[in-house]
Order: C-alpha cells, then sequence, then structure tokens
C-alpha cells in the first residue's frame, strides 16, 4: 500500500546550567516531573476532584450523556480497509467501548445492516488478561499468490500510549498464534514493525534493552526469526543516539519486493536507504526531500528549493523518476505538481496504475488524477492531468486507494478503485467509492466513476447554520484565512460566545470537519442575554465556532510551515492574535466571550495565547499541552520536536525559545483568562508534567480561576474510550461555556 502523507511521519532542574549550556530557571516543581509517584499522583487526584466539583453538574452530565450518543451512535460510517476478499473495520460503541476487530464482504458493507464477522473483541481480551488494552491497528501478511490473508501483526497498548505490544494473529482462527509454538509476540515498547516473510520480522524496537534515541524511539532495527528471542536477533540497521528514530520496512508488491530503512534525523529531515545485495543503498537527495515508491516510480517532495541539474523545483512540488533510473544516476524529473500561493499539495495516493493528488486552494479542496502512462502536451514529461469533479467549496474531500495490489478493473479487481470522503463544518461526512478507467476511443483519456456508499447522519440542525471563510491580517501584512461557523443571520453586537480553534505546527492542515460534538456542545447551546439598554427584549444567543489556518501549519505547503520555525515561531502566535482581533473588529465578539482552545502543540499556541495575549481571551482550554520550552526536550518525545521549536540547551537558540515558553512568561499582576488545562498520566508523547507545572505555578502565584484535570490512560488522545473522550470533550466545552457564557467559580 503506499497511500502518503505530504509530510507526516504523530530531570531534574537544580537551576544551574552545564558548561556551555543556556542558563536553567529555578523550578520550585521540578517534582511533578515523577509521573507516578505517590505524592504526584496525590496532588492530581486533589486537582481533578476540585475541577469535577466545579464542572460536573446537571449541564455537564447532560452534555456529557449526548457528546456520548454521537460518539456511540451506530450509524456513524463503518471505515473500512480492504485485503484480499475481505474488508476490515475496527468499531467502538456503548456496548463495546473498548471495540471489536471485525470484516465483512462487499455485498454485506453496501447494505444498510452488514454483516460483520468478528475477529477480536477487544473488550473480552482485557478481561481475560486483566489488561486495559487498547488497539492500534494491524498489519498483514501479505499471502502467496491464491491463498488468503489470515496472519496479522496486531498492535495493542496497555495505556493507550505510543507503545505498544505486537502479537501475532490468525484471523481464520480468531485467535493469537502461541508464543510457545512460535509465535511472535513483542513487548510493549515503541517502535515499528514489518513482515519480511512469513517467517520473519523487521523489527525497530526499544524492547528487551534495545538501545533509544535521545527522542525515546527505537535507534535500531533487527531481523527476528519466527522462535527465536528479541534480544538476540541479528542487528539489520542503526542510527545515531541523537537521531530522531530509526524505521524499517518491507515492500512486498510482487515484482517489486524491496526492503526500506529511514534514519529521521529530526522531524524534518530524514536519510532513505534501499537493501542491495545485503548493502544498504543511500537514495541520493537532500535530507528535507520526502521519498516515496510505488512499483517502478520514485516521488519526491521537497521542503526547501530543490536544484538538479541546473533546474530549481520550489518547496511543495511533487516530482517523479523512473526508481532504477534514479538508484542509477538518472535526474531527468517529471514535475508533476509545482505549487503556488494559493495551492499546496496535501497528500497523494496511489492506485495500481494512477496517482491521485489532494490539493488546498485557499484551504478547499481539489483532486487531481494523474496518468503515469501519457505526457501532458507540452509540460516537459509531466503526466497527463484530469480534475476530478467532486469538491464543492469550503469543503475537505480526500481521495485514496482502495487496495493499490489488487488486479486492475480490466482484470476484474480493485486495483484502480479508490474512496472519496467528503466533509464540512455542516456537512455529514460521506463515504463514496469510485474506479479509474482509460477510455477506449484512442484518447486514453483517464474518466472517474463514483457513487455514494454511505453517508453519516446529522448530529444536530446544520442547515440553522452558516460556514464563511475570512482572512485576518497578521502584524507583517500576511493574510491569514479562517473559518467561522455561525448561526444564519448572526447579530454583530460583540455578544457573541465564541470558541477559536489553531494549531499552527509540523505542517500539519485545519481543514473543514464536521463534528456532531461541536454542533451539540458550541453551536446548539443557548444562553439568555438580558434586555439591551435600547430596550431590545431578552433573547438567546447560540455560540459561534472558528478554526484559523495559521502559519506553521500546511495549508499552503512547506514555505507556509517554516514561516512559524524556531526563531519565526511567533509569527504563528501574531496569526491567531490577529484572527481574534478581527473576530472582535467584525463585531462577531469581545474579549469576555472568546475563548481559545488547543491541544498538544495547539497546546503551546493557546499557553502564549493565556501568557502573550491575555488581553483577547476571556478563557483558555489548554490541552495535553507543551508550556516548559526550556525542559522540553528532557521530558517524553520532546528531544524529536528540536526542529520545530529549537533547542533550549543552546544559549542563542534559548534566546528566542524563552519568548514563547508560557511557563516562564507568567507575571505577577496580570488579570489572565479564566484557564483549564488537562492532560493524561499516560501520554508517552508530550506527557503530564508540563501541563502539571504550569497549573501548579499559576495557583501557587494565585491567579484565579485556574482549574487542572488529568486522566490516569488514554494516552496523548487524553482518552481511550468513547465514555473518556466523551467526558474529556465535555469538561472542555462546558468550562469555556460558563466561562463565556457565565462564569467560572
Amino acid at each position: 500500500m503506499t497511500t502518503t502523507a505530504a509530510d507526516s511521519a504523530s530531570v531534574p532542574g537544580s537551576g544551574q546550567a552545564t558548561s556551555g549550556a543556556a542558563p536553567e530557571p529555578v523550578d520550585e516543581n521540578v517534582w511533578l516531573e515523577e509521573i507516578y509517584g505517590e505524592e504526584q499522583l496525590a496532588w492530581v487526584k486533589e486537582q481533578n476532584s476540585r475541577t469535577e466539583d466545579l464542572l460536573e453538574d446537571a449541564d455537564y452530565a447532560y452534555l456529557e450523556g449526548s457528546i456520548l450518543e454521537v460518539l456511540d451512535s451506530t450509524d456513524r460510517i463503518a471505515m473500512v480497509g480492504k485485503r484480499g476478499d475481505w474488508y476490515y473495520n475496527f468499531w467502538k460503541d456503548r456496548h463495546n467501548p473498548k471495540g471489536l476487530w471485525r470484516r465483512t464482504t462487499w455485498e454485506s458493507y453496501c447494505t444498510d445492516s452488514p454483516e460483520w464477522d468478528v475477529l477480536l473483541d477487544v473488550d473480552e481480551l482485557a478481561a481475560a488478561e486483566g489488561q486495559e488494552w487498547v488497539f492500534h491497528g494491524a498489519t498483514f501478511l501479505r499471502p502467496n499468490a491464491g491463498e488468503p490473508y489470515r496472519l496479522a501483526l496486531l498492535a495493542l497498548s496497555p495505556d493507550g500510549g505510543d507503545a505498544n505490544r505486537y502479537r501475532e494473529f490468525d484471523v481464520e482462527s480468531r485467535t493469537f498464534v502461541d508464543p510457545a509454538q512460535g509465535g511472535f509476540d513483542l513487548p510493549t515498547a515503541k517502535g515499528n514493525v514489518s513482515w519480511l516473510d512469513a517467517d520473519t520480522l523487521l523489527v525497530a524496537s526499544t524492547a528487551e534493552g534495545l538501545p533509544k534515541t535521545a527522542s525515546s524511539y527505537a535507534r535500531t532495527a533487527v531481523t527476528l526469526k519466527r522462535g527465536a528471542p528479541l534480544a538476540g536477533a541479528p542487528l539489520l540497521f542503526e542510527v545515531p543516539e541523537q537521531h530522531m528514530m530509526a524505521v524499517v520496512a518491507h515492500d512486498s508488491t510482487p515484482g517489486y519486493e524491496r526492503t526500506f530503512a529511514v534514519d529521521y534525523i529530526d522531524f524534518f529531515n530524514r536519510k532513505n536507504l534501499v537493501l542491495r545485495d545485503g548493502e544498504w543503498v543511500q537514495i541520493d537527495v537532500p535530507t528535507d526531500v520526502n521519498v516515496s515508491a510505488h512499483r517502478e516510480w520514485l516521488l519526491f517532495r521537497p521542503q526547501q528549493d530543490w536544484v538538479v541539474d541546473g533546474n530549481t523545483y520550489p518547496a511543495g512540488s511533487l516530482l517523479a523518476c523512473g526508481f532504477e533510473d534514479y538508484l542509477a544516476g538518472a535526474r531527468g524529473l517529471a514535475v508533476l505538481f509545482t505549487p503556488d500561493a494559493r495551492t499546496s499539495l496535501q497528500s497523494w495516493s496511489w492506485t495500481r496504475n494512477f496517482l491521485l493528488l489532494n490539493l488546498l486552494k485557499d484551504v478547499s479542496s481539489e483532486i487531481r488524477v494523474l496518468d503515469p502512462s501519457r505526457p501532458a502536451d507540452g509540460a516537459g514529461g509531466a503526466w497527463a492531468s484530469t480534475l476530478l469533479d467532486a469538491c464543492p467549496p469550503l469543503h475537505d474531500v480526500n481521495a485514496y486507494a482502495v487496495d493499490d495490489e489488487d488486479e486492475a478493473a480490466s482484470d476484474g479487481g480493485a486495483g484502480d478503485d479508490f474512496w472519496l470522503v467528503a466533509t464540512g463544518f455542516t456537512t455529514p461526512t460521506t463515504l463514496m467509492r469510485g474506479t479509474l478507467k482509460r477510455t477506449t476511443d484512442g484518447t486514453n483519456d483517464v474518466v472517474s466513476r463514483h457513487a455514494e456508499v454511505k453517508a453519516s447522519p446529522s448530529f444536530f440542525a446544520d442547515g440553522d447554520y452558516e460556514v464563511q471563510q475570512h482572512f485576518a491580517v497578521s502584524d507583517d501584512g500576511t493574510r491569514v484565512p479562517y473559518f467561522q461557523v455561525a448561526p444564519r443571520n448572526l447579530p454583530l453586537d460583540g455578544q457573541n460566545p465564541t470558541q477559536l480553534s489553531g494549531y499552527g505546527g509540523f505542517e500539519v492542515s485545519r481543514t473543514p470537519a464536521y463534528s456532531g460534538t461541536v454542533g451539540r456542545a458550541w453551536l446548539e447551546r443557548r444562553t439568555s442575554m438580558p434586555a439591551g439598554a435600547d430596550g431590545d427584549a431578552p433573547h438567546s444567543r447560540g455560540g459561534v465556532y472558528v478554526v484559523a489556518n495559521i502559519r506553521g501549519g500546511g495549508e499552503y505547503g512547506p514555505a507556509w510551515h517554516r514561516a512559524a520555525l524556531q526563531e519565526n515561531r511567533h509569527k504563528a502566535y501574531q496569526d491567531f492574535a490577529a484572527v481574534a482581533r478581527d473576530l472582535m473588529s467584525r463585531g462577531v465578539t469581545s474579549r469576555e466571550r472568546l475563548g481559545c482552545v488547543g491541544g498538544s502543540n495547539g497546546g503551546l499556541l493557546v499557553g502564549n495565547m493565556l501568557t502573550r495575549y491575555p488581553e483577547l481571551f476571556g478563557a483558555v482550554s489548554c490541552g495535553v499541552p507543551l508550556l516548559d520550552m526550556r525542559r522540553y526536550t528532557r521530558l517524553s518525545a520532546g528531544h524529536s520536536w528540536i526542529a520545530e521549536y529549537g533547542d533550549p540547551d543552546v544559549p542563542e537558540q534559548w534566546e528566542y525559545i524563552r519568548t514563547f515558553s508560557p511557563y516562564h512568561l507568567l507575571k505577577d499582576g496580570v488579570e489572565y483568562p479564566e484557564t483549564f488545562i488537562w492532560t493524561a498520566s499516560s501520554d508517552d508523547r508530550v506527557g503530564p508534567v508540563q501541563a502539571r507545572k504550569m497549573a501548579a505555578r499559576m495557583l501557587a502565584m494565585g491567579i484565579p480561576n485556574v482549574w487542572f484535570h488529568e486522566a490516569l490512560e488514554g494516552g496523548h488522545a487524553g482518552a481511550s474510550d468513547n465514555r473518556q473522550a466523551a467526558a474529556l470533550q465535555a469538561r472542555s466545552q462546558h468550562f469555556l461555556w460558563k466561562a463565556l457564557a457565565g462564569g467560572v467559580g
């Protein structure tokens, strides 16, 4: 399978600095960095109780139930992935909170009530083994020609974190393959696993004493034979300790079998290697050029302008060359996509014979189909391109292959079939399926036909709301787009409770998406507004939901992302503040009615709104956040994000990092917004300690209306089942509503 994102990949402080390192500010809360210490968890439970007493009233109970009804709805689309003749799905609902891994046939899937063959009940497994397993996916062994898919490695997390235990599973017998009989069972650890053949795995792992990088990921990869211990497996690949991680994978496409390794130097730089005659051969590209392979093709997406044989290919473009030709030294690159000021490439996906490009034009989707067999007229080696007519304005539509390793449609297979998933803020998600074919009239044009397969129900009165796109102007004159979802005929009197959401990092794009949770928990909530001074009668007021497309994200490609890296991080925060001001200047809201929400890097974003722009917001909901930017590289996986934020141990870099480290920007005598900080003990990506320390410092400073909550499981998502997710979302939404439409405390 070769569906590829454009750019993906998800300690004590003494106050003394080591020689040559930036000085460390005194940290009175370093004791909270011991995640599972008895005293630390006692502090967490005390804060949880305090927050639950504040928030968990009758309105909260109704809200949580309403959100859970959305998450547990049996009318949701059960998204599937095809393997062989079966369509696989993982499903959670009220009766199966940990979920069912199941499959069905295509004919059954197309009915209103598919017949599901349940392969694994995770709730039953958790009860039988006394472990709160969280299902993180399955990796199948490609069978021999004519045989069905049977063996898979299941990734199971004991607490919802990023570390997984990989266990071999037989889908025909519906049982794990017994390790005593040679079944693969890898201890819980961070890493990745790939099948080489029926009796061999390629394993990058931190288990059994295998070395870690400074970012806490696997530093080595080994070749593991069936029945052999992981600890003594032969070394296959290794990266330096200061690099981010090692990844290995085997492409089992018949006729194109290849083993790859990736040395992730940091989040945006990597070395790509292919195994040839027992030796690793590096693919000769700059480390910031993303590389992917499909059959006879290599694709390249540079993060910065790339000069090859005197030709300059701009950042964010997509290029192609024959795989073997490129390794042999050829550099004649076909230009498949070139970005412009409004349009960026978000991802691409190969069917067997065609390439699907998912683009954004001013944050609205556009999809193009490319045919490698047919050159574009006068385009210097580019492939012929056809626009796929499936993208309404202000919507997010993504196309990806159903099964690129199947036979082509002309041979009775689904190899050139594709999925279309379409959604918008007021448009419930729709799943369509289509087929790409070349015409037989001699032109060889590509035609596509697609039809609806499933549609999600409406979970709120979405027809009552209007989606608009606006542009704010940031401090340096940059136009920053944002989406506004609001009741039709919105009164522009500054009194609408408004929730502003953003992310602005790691080239992640925030696109239109339907959310029954946001609809019910925010848009449809109502508060009574008193009579106005001009004699207006009391009236009901609903919520406004806003998504900001600030720099640091990927909405306009790599340049949009790089504009807010490291010493330019402040531009992301200036963009977000500009959107807040624009909402006020347009009369949508006011400081006392405007709240912001963000998680992870978005938590760092709203942490900076709290400390750098407190005059703009009445409330802040800050989730699973980075906040202590002096010590973030020493906490959980923080070292892996130096390329994004900079290295605080380097004095010159700490000088700019300190300007966006919320933990160090708190000051006495400032009127801060009402603040809710939430996290999870089992988050092994960002970790809970930065949230703990920020809340503790604010409380110790006597800042009023500061609240903290920490889920004891759920990983970086903060929840491992629908009930936990409903509680998490209800707490954040209810806090913001109370703060902006009523008052907390």
